[in-house]
């Protein structure tokens, strides 16, 4: 597919911004519990995994809008989500190791 028609980046882009949501939500949920060093550690934690997939949604936008160096690009922001989601389900299994 030519970077015009999208390709993977049409699919990275509403995904991404999907997932800095997710951070989010997460995020606001676990300020209903308890404070502790822990719950910080994974507040920071996604935190930069909101900046990561921020990073792919802007990625795969300038690709779709990038003639000459979309394909490139492209392939950047698919690096940049899937170490986004690896980050998250390190996330997801440290969080749940800490609820009690």
């Amino acid at each position: 597919m030519t970077p015009s028609t999208g390709g993977l980046s049409a699919h990275i882009l509403p995904t991404s911004a999907t997932m800095i949501g997710v951070c989010m939500t997460v995020m606001s949920i676990g300020h209903l519990g308890p404070r502790d060093d822990l719950r910080l550690v994974i507040d920071r934690m996604l935190a930069i995994d909101a900046l990561i997939f921020l990073a792919s949604a802007l990625l795969s936008f300038i690709s779709m809008r990038s003639r000459k160096s979309g394909m490139r690009l492209e392939s950047w922001g698919e690096v940049v989500f899937i170490a986004g989601l690896a980050l998250l389900a390190l996330g997801a299994v440290t969080l749940a190791f800490a609820l009690r």
